[in-house]
């Protein structure tokens, strides 16, 4: 399995991803004032990004533009925007070995599609595409999709998805690690409060998640194995002949490395919450969920249990036998 990392101006990331540039398919990131699905690109690392991304051209590891802001607000049909835009892909085309824009709007992959074709053109997971319909409306500006992460351990659906995008020359990745619950209700509204959130004023009121209000509750927190779709590093080769790689989140993570080692290796033996983005780790209290203590069976048994999560304790039960109190 090859992942798409990531970027983060994180202590030896960018080294290590060199070092190990065999597993990588790419490495995403922002660019200047775009927003993206984490906000915009925080001015103390816009000049770490323009030398971090000549050191991986150099090393032919090819680069993901990430457009994939929820809203782009007044500038979403607007002239200069698309001007400033196209500006930006040639520059980045041209400087570095940026082949590959991840996007959440039509317009945007239609924009490029059109000006620059030689550009691989991503549907962001932020779009939740889980279903051969969701492909077919966008087969004409996209080339490659990834899947609803609430369909992770759909082996059905997966499959589905994966056989309709190879029958028309499209590619479906997998989000491995994310930290969001299934199904969040808030998930929209989130996204469109990240996608603006540099425009946001005082920040009286503040808002982290639905996922981290829902896992304060200590009954809740006692069962985010059953309750998420982040897929162990031990797991993925199950998914070898079910996608065409996987993408890493590994922009805001507290330790980006961790994350990147436990994949590329398929091992981990630490606190598996600190893997995810959101980490959630902070919220177990006085706690871990050990991921050596995970039984093999859990992926397996996952596949085969229909989802039907409101009559079933196994994944409460996996994440019991596997937290370590302290």
């Amino acid at each position: 399995m090859k992942f798409q990392v990531g970027y983060q101006n994180h202590p030896g990331l960018i080294g290590y991803l060199l070092k190990n540039r065999e597993k990588i398919s790419g490495v995403y990131f922002p660019w200047k004032d775009f927003t993206t699905g984490r906000g915009i690109l925080p001015d103390e690392v816009k000049g770490a990004l323009a030398g971090d991304l000549r050191k991986l051209s150099d090393a032919g590891i090819r680069l993901c533009l990430l457009l994939n802001g929820n809203c782009y607000g007044s500038k979403t049909l607007d002239r200069d925007f698309y001007r400033q835009l196209g500006d930006t892909v040639e520059h980045l085309a041209g400087t570095y070995n940026m082949v590959k824009i991840t996007t959440a709007s039509p317009l945007i992959a239609g924009f490029v599609h059109r000006n620059f074709p030689g550009i691989e053109i991503c549907a962001s997971v932020n779009m939740e595409i889980g279903t051969p319909e969701g492909v077919g409306y966008l087969l004409d500006d996209f080339d490659c999709f990834y899947l609803k992460r609430e369909y992770n351990y759909d082996l059905e659906r997966i499959s589905v998805m994966r056989d309709f995008c190879r029958k028309h020359g499209k590619k479906l990745y997998i989000l491995a690690n994310s930290g969001c619950l299934n199904f969040c209700s808030a998930r929209t509204f989130h996204d469109n409060l990240v996608a603006h959130q540099h425009e946001i004023g005082d920040g009286a009121i503040s808002f982290h998640g639905m996922c981290t209000q829902f896992l304060q509750k200590a009954d809740n927190v006692k069962n985010i194995l059953g309750k998420s779709n982040f897929i162990r590093p031990e797991d993925i080769h199950y998914y070898e002949d079910l996608c065409d790689g996987m993408k890493l989140a590994t922009r805001t993570n507290f330790n980006p490395l961790q994350i990147v080692h436990a994949y590329f290796n398929g091992k981990f033996n630490g606190n598996l919450l600190d893997l995810t983005e959101p980490a959630h780790s902070a919220l177990l209290s006085g706690a871990i969920v050990a991921n050596n203590r995970i039984s093999a069976e859990y992926a397996e048994h996952r596949f085969r249990c229909g989802n039907r999560c409101e009559a079933c304790d196994f994944c409460r039960e996996i994440q019991e036998k596997a937290t370590i109190y302290f």
